[in-house]
């Protein structure tokens, strides 16, 4: 990396948009949104239920003209009360920051690898409001070691895949799980960039709590730098 933090290094990684799901989807069919707290139009939206989110986000890209919905990086959200898997009574402590990037649009959808790797870990994180299945890839450039983690798939996309098996960039890797089996959310791929795993296999935390924050923001910098979206 020379001189560059770990983040600049994954921004010089693309020159441009860099697809992570279905390549007939261009850049132009994405349009960002806004999950945050301060996201007036949540207030009267059931969160807890994946059905009421699902029909809030395909009514956002339909007012959107868009196709993909897209964001969430560094964004604090109320989403995640619903589960005690991330829900504390300690506001220090309750993980409501998320630290990837999140990019909406129909289960089945095919998942994309941005850069080519291999196989580090895979399993079902089965907790509610969890990632359901997950795969999480290794990646070494430049002589920089650093994984990519792909939530809320099917749980075929973790069926048919061994450790260490490689894939080159824009290969097909999975497709989105629905609600039955992501973890209960409407249809999205959560993908984030990890410096250091921290001996973790086939999971990954992609919400921080406030204590936390400062270490997951620089060991999981934001997935646009890559993406470019």
């Amino acid at each position: 990396m020379n001189n560059m933090s770990f983040p600049q290094f994954i921004q010089s990684l693309s020159q441009s948009f860099i697809p992570v799901i279905d390549s007939g989807f261009s850049k132009e069919h994405y349009s960002f949104i806004d999950l945050s707290i301060s996201n007036k139009k949540l207030e009267v939206v059931d969160v807890s239920s994946s059905k009421a989110f699902e029909e809030y986000i395909n009514e956002y890209l339909m007012l959107n003209k868009a196709k993909v919905a897209y964001g969430g990086y560094n964004e604090i959200r109320g989403i995640y009360n619903r589960s005690k898997h991330f829900n504390q009574q300690n506001p220090e402590t309750e993980r409501n920051i998320h630290i990837g990037l999140d990019v909406w649009c129909d289960a089945e959808t095919s998942v994309l690898v941005p850069l080519a790797g291999t196989i580090h870990s895979f399993q079902n994180n089965k907790n509610f409001g969890d990632y359901g299945p997950t795969i999480i890839m290794k990646h070494i450039i430049q002589d920089v070691s650093f994984y990519t983690l792909y939530g809320h798939l099917t749980e075929k996309s973790i069926e048919n895949i061994e450790i260490g098996q490689c894939f080159e960039t824009g290969d097909v890797l999975a497709t989105l799980g629905d609600a039955l089996v992501n973890g209960d959310y409407a249809p999205h791929l959560h993908f984030q960039i990890i410096k250091d795993l921290q001996g973790n296999m086939g999971d990954y935390p992609g919400v921080s709590n406030k204590m936390d924050l400062a270490y997951y923001l620089e060991n999981c910098p934001d997935p646009n730098l890559l993406l470019k979206i």
